[in-house]
């Protein structure tokens, strides 16, 4: 989920000049633009970050108001190779009924829209429809419906509710010390996975620290590393994967999620399969501090990552 505060791109991009003469008024307007020479531009005199960035949310989440052109002008300001729009879709939310329900219909369209649009533009940039799906094993087959009748690129799966509780929330942490709580949160992801859920990576498995009442302060891969092994053993022999989503800087907690001993011991134990995203819900989010994932991924044994297509995975080297 995303209720953080923006930071602006002043703080990181030296580019605003190039930036601003690219934005369009219109939601679709991108017939004024060359925009291979505008990224030719932007990769010559400010170097590209050459990436996917595969986790992003736009307007058709619940939690996030995003034109989708902005996010995909942002992505191009950037210098990224490609992105997947990936929004949420959370039956049973207790705490917000409706809140993560998504016009899938609706979103299909205006993605798959812009993505040609763009192509017959001559944009090199790589635009992918995908989904983020929030698991719990009692409405693993209403899920599985909808994975199976849409044709997306990617499907994330993901635990943001926890015996009917999103961890987003102080009451799933109430009469609970923090290693109860964070337990209680892996163990569903065990349960997820035996659920028979269909999906493609497992989202942000350390999700949970975001927001315990200390955040990661007293978190280690150590401290859980039977039930983080467990998981992990389970997701690659089901020949699924994992992503690197850098959200965790974004919320100040200085690792991804999960963090990297976690991607580690991944690799150790055989995973293979990792896609790559900043979790944005807002354009100045798109591929958040994507100038560490390279070297986070190659500490990690990595020499490549995951870009999914018709949820078909491709490895792309570092």
């Amino acid at each position: 989920r995303d209720r953080s505060p923006s930071r602006g791109l002043g703080d990181v991009y030296k580019r605003q000049a190039v930036i601003r003469t690219f934005r369009q008024p219109a939601a679709d307007n991108y017939k004024s633009c060359n925009l291979y020479s505008f990224l030719t531009t932007i990769h010559q005199f400010y170097g590209g970050i050459y990436m996917w960035d595969q986790h992003m949310h736009c307007m058709f989440s619940g939690d996030s108001d995003a034109d989708p052109v902005l996010m995909i002008n942002s992505a191009i300001n950037k210098g990224l190779d490609g992105i997947c729009f990936t929004d949420h879709l959370d039956y049973d939310y207790k705490e917000e009924p409706g809140l993560f329900d998504l016009d899938i219909a609706a979103y299909e369209k205006r993605i798959k829209r812009l993505a040609i649009v763009l192509k017959e533009k001559g944009c090199p940039l790589n635009i992918h429809w995908g989904i983020e799906i929030g698991l719990q094993p009692h409405i693993t087959d209403k899920n599985n419906e909808v994975t199976k009748k849409y044709p997306f690129d990617l499907v994330i799966g993901s635990s943001h509710v926890v015996n009917g509780i999103d961890p987003y929330y102080p009451a799933f942490y109430k009469g609970k010390t923090e290693h109860e709580a964070y337990t209680e949160y892996f163990e569903s992801i065990l349960d997820n996975l035996h659920s028979g859920a269909d999906f493609d990576v497992y989202g942000h498995i350390d999700y949970v620290v975001r927001y315990g009442p200390d955040k990661n302060k007293y978190y280690s891969y150590e401290k859980y590393a039977d039930i983080i092994d467990a998981i992990l053993k389970e997701i690659i022999s089901q020949g699924k994967g994992i992503e690197l989503n850098t959200a965790g800087f974004k919320y100040g907690l200085g690792h991804p999620n999960p963090t990297e001993d976690v991607l580690k011991r991944y690799h150790e134990l055989g995973g293979e399969i990792i896609t790559v995203g900043a979790d944005a819900h807002k354009p100045e989010h798109v591929a958040y501090d994507f100038d560490k994932v390279s070297n986070i991924l190659k500490d990690a044994g990595f020499m490549y990552y995951t870009v999914f297509e018709n949820r078909v995975p491709a490895f792309i080297k570092l």
